[in-house]
């Protein structure tokens, strides 16, 4: 009889690529019967993957955390799981109430909240600070009753060690066949590119203001949703916009189009608590496309890019320093090329989900059988 799991997410959508491309599938190819729940979306089913979209109405984020986890909890207990694995915070008192019920409960930790509240534009600037010590408080109370808890760095894994003995971390390093086609560079690009949420902290403005600097005939791929949306207003002013190829919110499956068409991934994100220990899974994708990447001359991304020659490291806050080296790399196709092909081959050895499909198979096959 297979093992019977629940995915429970109350924010993200049904194809989020770590929830779904990634957890869910690698679990259902490897037998066990994997159901999802999200609010809001559609009920489907592929490749083993069973999908309930669940209705659920509510005004403002503060409805939204207690109405959507409420929601999200009766269909949890419909299904009947053995394993529940839940990917947001506000689902930590539900989580508890499943431990309580005697089920083994997953809370999969995407980002270091706490430090993330610093930088939300959401809260007002003198409540920031107090907000991330309420949250970390909160979080690590119920964080503590889980059976286990699944972290996308080693940084948030050195955070819940210190209270908890069963973290695992599981990193969202790409799925290598999701991107990879071509072997080379597109020498006669013209195009770079960013994809992923457009907003302040990642280094969106700096970036158009650097193709001012930058040879006249590139443009840049800018695929993502604004965040907020008002933002869009905010570049549309900058100098540099005029050389911005828009391309709106995309579907996954899109993704490798764009970085087959782009002779460099950007990936510039601003130097705040909750960027400086963080691993962009764009980073990873952009080398697992064969495309060299210019990312944040942070250390822990300096590492991975001067080890393995695969990008050229700036000042994230200087857009001359990255238009130099969206230049570089314009005018360098063998070199860039040669990054480019480095990166993947970095990709294919370590940094890959094929490699932590393995440990989140262990995890689950651990709590099953205690």
């Amino acid at each position: 009889m297979k093992i019977k799991i629940c995915h429970i997410t109350t924010i993200h959508p049904a194809k989020d690529t770590r929830i779904f491309y990634k957890e869910c599938k690698s679990l259902a190819k490897n037998g066990f019967d994997v159901n999802l729940i999200v609010i809001n979306g559609e009920s489907f089913t592929e490749d083993d993957v069973e999908v309930f979209g669940v209705p659920c109405k509510f005004s403002g984020r503060l409805q939204r955390f207690y109405k959507a986890s409420k929601t999200a909890y009766k269909k949890a207990l419909e299904i009947n799981a053995d394993i529940y694995h839940f990917h947001d915070p506000e689902f930590l008192p539900f989580g508890a109430r499943l431990v309580n019920r005697g089920k083994k409960v997953i809370y999969d930790v995407h980002e270091d909240l706490p430090r993330q509240m610093l930088s939300k534009y959401w809260i007002p600037l003198p409540f920031r600070k107090s907000s991330s010590k309420i949250i970390e408080v909160f979080e690590n109370k119920y964080a503590g009753k889980m059976s286990c808890i699944i972290t996308a760095t080693s940084y948030i894994k050195e955070r819940f060690l210190k209270f908890h003995n069963n973290v695992i971390e599981v990193q969202n390093f790409p799925i290598i066949e999701f991107l990879q086609d071509s072997k080379e560079v597109n020498k006669t690009s013209r195009e770079a590119c960013y994809v992923g949420s457009i907003a302040e902290v990642r280094g969106i403005s700096e970036l158009i203001k650097s193709l001012t600097f930058a040879e006249d005939n590139i443009r840049l791929n800018l695929a993502g949703k604004f965040n907020p949306e008002n933002y869009r207003n905010e570049l549309k002013q900058i100098s540099g916009w005029e050389k911005v190829i828009e391309l709106g919110f995309i579907d996954p499956s899109q993704i490798k189009d764009i970085l087959q068409r782009s002779f460099v991934g950007i990936v510039t994100l601003h130097p705040i608590i909750n960027y400086l220990n963080a691993l962009p899974v764009k980073m990873f994708e952009y080398m697992a496309a064969s495309i060299p990447v210019i990312a944040s001359d942070f250390p822990i991304l300096k590492e991975i890019i001067e080890s393995n020659k695969c990008g050229i490291c700036v000042d994230p806050l200087n857009p001359e320093e990255i238009a130099d080296a969206i230049n570089y790399l314009f005018n360098n196709p063998d070199k860039a090329n040669e990054m480019g092909m480095n990166g993947l081959k970095a990709v294919k050895e370590i940094y890959n989900w094929a490699q932590e499909e393995k440990k989140l198979i262990k995890v689950y096959r651990s709590l099953y059988n205690e």
